[in-house]
């Protein structure tokens, strides 16, 4: 590119930051061993959740299977459609998990039963209570360890609250400085200017500055501590200091949120770009799934794909929504004729469900920004919002089935 993304400043503050961590090597491997079922298992035991992580592998064992529907159905596929990998969002902690896992396991008794979805999505902030009082840990040793989806992301905004020593720190290391207001209670918070929540933006309009580096200390403290690998992206300038920092670390992702506006091609190529500069040696990148916007129609979904192939970029994928919440879109939003299209034209995708298309209590953006006493407190209710999302997501999966498109479900589900 004829203009660097990264000064040498830039670079200087993000590998500073990387090796007050430990390293790429020292990152990765820790981040496989927190990801091992028994390591999980005996943290949570000692952190009060062992309990609900044994009733969970019970639980799991009651599940239907997506195979005993295609033996049932005489279900045959044509090769030459694309392959749908089930995405849900809004895992919000332990408790909402769990309630979904035993809301999953008793459809197995209905004629509609649900499949477990291959990938998860939470927008739970990354506070430090949430981190490390064992709620993230037991909710990925659901999801990844137990359901066996395939990824699961976690959601970092940069206006959580952090200790105050902890920005010291990272000023420290970095050499740089971060604007910040005292909650007067031992933590700080940046200072949000334009028009962020509390926690940040979703549009990445209060990463200014070096804020980027916020980001990246908390997937990478998130990641250390709970073998975490996959995050959802709040901005532009994160997506450059990702795919520098973690183009060394393999098993660390991100996601690009529909929210970022990759609306079209033209903006789909400025991500290609931002990816091809900082590739990995074997052409992939920490940027693992683009979420391509809600206004965009099937054909320009295709021409995404067609034009991410073209790259030689390996090992991204697309998705798309098919159902919104009602608060995040336009009403009624649905597309899933789109979706048949683009598996039919041979495009694979990621089909996303932000809702089951009712406007059920919960399932709103306010949602996932519940205080966690407040969360905990809806439990249920938030964990039957799920439940239904992962339901409709069965549903579509097992029409398609029908007419010969592959679905990839969690690994629990077959």
């Amino acid at each position: 590119m004829e203009y660097k993304l990264l000064s040498n400043s830039d670079m200087k503050a993000i590998d500073a930051l990387k090796e007050f961590h430990g390293g790429a090597k020292k990152i990765s491997e820790t981040i496989t061993k927190m990801r091992d079922l028994e390591t999980r298992k005996k943290i949570l035991k000692e952190k009060g959740f062992g309990d609900m992580i044994e009733d969970a592998e019970n639980l799991v064992k009651k599940f239907a299977k997506a195979g005993d529907f295609e033996t049932k159905n005489n279900i045959s596929y044509n090769d030459k459609f694309g392959i749908a990998t089930a995405q849900v969002s809004g895992w919000q902690g332990a408790p909402v998990t769990h309630h979904a896992m035993k809301r999953i396991a008793k459809s197995a008794e209905t004629d509609e039963p649900c499949f477990v979805p291959s990938e998860f999505i939470s927008v739970v902030a990354l506070t430090d209570n949430y981190v490390y009082n064992g709620d993230l840990l037991a909710t990925l040793t659901m999801a990844e360890n137990i359901m066996k989806g395939s990824k699961f992301c976690s959601t970092n905004l940069i206006g959580i609250p952090q200790p105050e020593k902890r920005f010291v720190e990272l000023e420290k290391i970095t050499g740089k400085n971060f604007e910040r207001t005292d909650l007067r209670d031992g933590n700080s918070m940046l200072i949000l200017k334009n028009q962020g929540t509390f926690f940040g933006n979703f549009g990445g309009i209060e990463v200014a500055n070096d804020n980027h580096l916020i980001y990246l200390d908390g997937i990478t403290r998130t990641a250390l501590a709970t073998g975490a690998d996959f995050f959802l992206n709040p901005s532009w300038s994160t997506i450059v200091a990702i795919c520098y920092y973690g183009r060394d670390i393999p098993n660390i992702h991100i996601k690009i949120s529909m929210l970022l506006a990759t609306q079209n091609l033209m903006q789909f190529r400025m991500l290609l770009n931002i990816m091809k500069e900082y590739l990995r040696d074997d052409m992939t990148s920490p940027l693992y799934e683009i979420n391509i916007g809600n206004g965009v129609d099937a054909e320009n979904f295709i021409k995404c794909a067609k034009e991410l192939k073209e790259s030689g970029i390996k090992g991204v994928s697309l998705s798309a929504h098919i159902r919104i919440n009602p608060d995040l879109g336009i009403e009624n939003f649905n597309w899933t004729e789109n979706m048949h299209k683009v598996l039919e034209s041979g495009t694979d995708i990621t089909f996303k469900y932000e809702s089951d298309g009712t406007a059920r209590e919960m399932d709103t953006m306010e949602t996932y920004f519940l205080p966690e006493d407040e969360r905990n407190k809806n439990a249920e209710k938030i964990g039957d919002v799920i439940f239904h999302k992962a339901l409709q997501a069965s549903k579509d999966g097992r029409d398609m089935m029908r007419r010969g498109i592959r679905v990839k479900f969690g690994e629990s589900s077959y």
